[in-house]
């Protein structure tokens, strides 16, 4: 499945659980199933996000942009970042007021219902982007994926909160697991921020990918030493920049076809990669 398919499908199941949710909560007078509702509002909300920065970062690069629209994409990871750190404050919110309001839980089973399909849905549809976001390495179809599986876990929340309140009656529990599912929001938002952020303020790769790379120059007798070595991400491109020091050739077309032969086997190990490399002569101490 291509990204743009992936986004898609997140946009389709996103709408249809927020009509079952949103209605289920209010026939049902529920705040920690209305909670759910607005998770899923701010994810459909997030997922097109997702989908237009997917559009946009596939762009080639242009005159305006010579480094491609990549960014694009991180820019999208932190806005769905902070739309789900705000839903969580909303449900916070409102379950702090449902505390001090005397209202009953009417029709239990269809939030049961409700909340048990919503957390298969979003199960396999999340599963499903984490496969897409590996393969196409997108930030933006990674954090629309966590979303998801975030609204797995808060469903199945719910779930059991709405069994232990069918079987106790104790209303509280009602905006005690909203309470859960705000939290678990939270943290999953405080993650992709962070990640999201560090490609934003042009971070290094990590140790893994750097490690790629050097085992790369080591291949090249001739490369005595490298330094200079600046690497960053930008969507799902990474730009590398790096001098390495030449002995034992005085040929121009030499020291071309060895940087050449290294741009290739680091670009076939990151695809779509960026590669500057600067020769310099070996000078003996």
């Amino acid at each position: 499945m291509n990204k743009k398919n992936a986004a898609k499908l997140s946009i389709m199941s996103n709408t249809t659980l927020i009509i079952f949710k949103l209605l289920a909560g209010i026939s049902m007078n529920s705040i920690s199933v209305i909670s759910e509702g607005i998770h899923s509002s701010i994810d459909l909300i997030a997922s097109l996000i997702a989908f237009i920065s997917i559009k946009k970062s596939s762009k080639k690069e242009d005159e305006d942009h010579p480094f491609g629209h990549g960014k694009y994409e991180n820019v999208s990871g932190f806005v769905e970042a902070i739309l789900i750190l705000f839903a969580a404050f909303l449900i916070i919110y409102e379950a702090g007021k449902k505390l001090f309001e005397n209202t009953a839980v009417d029709n239990i089973n269809s939030g049961l219902y409700v909340m048990l399909i919503s957390s298969l849905i979003n199960f396999f549809i999340s599963m499903a982007l984490f496969k897409s976001a590996k393969k196409t390495n997108s930030i933006a179809l990674e954090a629309d994926a966590a979303h998801l599986l975030t609204d797995v876990f808060t469903s199945l929340g719910v779930f059991v909160g709405l069994i232990l309140l069918k079987i106790t009656h104790i209303k509280l529990l009602d905006s005690i697991a909203a309470l859960t599912v705000a939290l678990l929001i939270i943290k999953t938002s405080i993650d992709l921020i962070k990640k999201s952020v560090k490609d934003l303020v042009d971070s290094s790769l990590d140790n893994i990918d750097i490690e790629k790379i050097v085992n790369v120059l080591k291949e090249y007798p001739k490369v005595k030493s490298y330094h200079k070595l600046r690497t960053r991400k930008s969507g799902t491109t990474r730009e590398i920049d790096i001098h390495i020091q030449v002995i034992n050739t005085d040929s121009l077309t030499e020291t071309h076809n060895i940087c050449s032969s290294i741009e290739k086997e680091i670009g076939s190990i990151f695809p779509d990669s960026y590669i500057v490399i600067h020769p310099e002569p070996y000078e003996m101490k």
